[in-house]
């Protein structure tokens, strides 16, 4: 490993996001340690099978195991991020050059049904990952916030700038504590910090509980498909190729000492209706939806849309996969996968 190599500590490693950045950072030859307590929100399975494509074969908790691919280059360990006691062992046991988390208990919809589980995982976790951070000198944290955090915002496009006192799900809320608690840290510890609000991520591997796998399930099953707020919403459909390059550019770019807190918008720029969203679905499957029309949610807001100014003058990138192009690869990966 040269010396522009480095040892990344990717937590959520099974998930959506950190497996896919795994890859990437893995095919230029970077060292990952993964780390993910492989929860039953959504089917394990598909959390253990992303895992052995980066040649995670056999997953025991608590213990170390190396990829039968890229041997000790890649290794992974299950573990929850709240546990005090085995978290600090890990930062002995390696010398991380920067912590990229993306683990949290994802989901709007869920909070209202299990809060402490957001607790749990997005509070004491976040805050037991920077202990470790600050005692066993890594200094760069780069972590998964949300557009959620935005709320009800009426500005629109949102801007990191823009005021976010008034989150509307605890999911939010959870996430904009780790904005504050990740300046505290900033500012008492020398540590440096980018938070990243993601919007409305999608593409091959995602996530059983959003839009673009619930529809397209749906439709290939011949089972009606829930239309929120009778089909008012836009979201900034962001595709996950250009939700890894973001994250990849800002983990491996130095940024001047005196920049040690930080939050970017990593999305698309350009929202997208939901009926238009559900069409290229249906243009893609060649089936049209049965569409049930809904109320509004709780917990879920009308629109989404990033201002990614801040992204594009820093990093010089700006996402821009076309929502057509990525519902196909999602599709496409969906019949491979469940054999459809």
């Amino acid at each position: 490993m040269n010396k522009s190599n480095k040892t990344i500590l990717i937590t959520g490693a099974a998930g959506f996001i950190g497996y896919h950045l795994a890859e990437t950072l893995l095919k230029q030859g970077h060292q990952v340690i993964g780390l993910d307590n492989l929860n039953d929100y959504y089917a394990v399975q598909l959390k253990l099978d992303r895992l052995k494509q980066l040649g995670i074969l056999e997953v025991k908790q608590g213990q170390m195991v190396e990829s039968e691919i890229h041997g000790k280059q890649c290794q992974f360990i299950q573990l929850d991020l709240a546990d005090r006691t085995e978290l600090p062992k890990l930062f002995e046991d390696f010398q991380f050059d920067s912590v990229c988390n993306l683990a949290a208990q994802a989901g709007v919809r869920y909070s209202l049904e299990n809060p402490m589980a957001y607790i749990d995982s997005n509070v004491v976790g976040f805050v037991n990952l920077m202990e470790c951070m600050r005692h066993h000198g890594v200094k760069k944290l780069v972590y998964a916030s949300s557009s959620s955090v935005y709320g009800m915002n009426d500005k629109i496009p949102f801007e990191t700038t823009d005021r976010v006192d008034h989150p509307i799900s605890l999911y939010a809320a959870s996430k904009k504590s780790n904005e504050l608690m990740a300046y505290t840290y900033s500012h008492l510890y020398d540590l440096q910090t980018i938070g990243l609000r993601f919007f409305t991520v999608y593409g091959p591997w995602g996530r059983p509980d959003m839009a673009m796998f619930l529809f397209t399930d749906a439709i290939l099953n011949d089972r009606p498909i829930k239309v929120f707020n009778e089909g008012r919403l836009s979201r900034d459909f962001t595709y996950i190729d250009d939700i890894v390059k973001g994250v990849e550019n800002i983990l491996l770019k130095d940024q001047p000492d005196d920049k040690k807190y930080s939050l970017y918008n990593i999305g698309n720029g350009s929202p997208v209706q939901l009926m238009n969203f559900i069409s290229a679905i249906e243009d893609k499957i060649g089936k049209t939806a049965e569409k049930q029309m809904l109320p509004m949610q709780p917990g879920d807001v009308e629109k989404t849309w990033a201002d990614t100014k801040a992204l594009e003058q820093d990093y010089n990138y700006k996402p821009n996969t076309d929502i057509t192009y990525g519902v196909g690869k999602f599709v496409d990966w969906y019949k491979g996968y469940f054999g459809g």
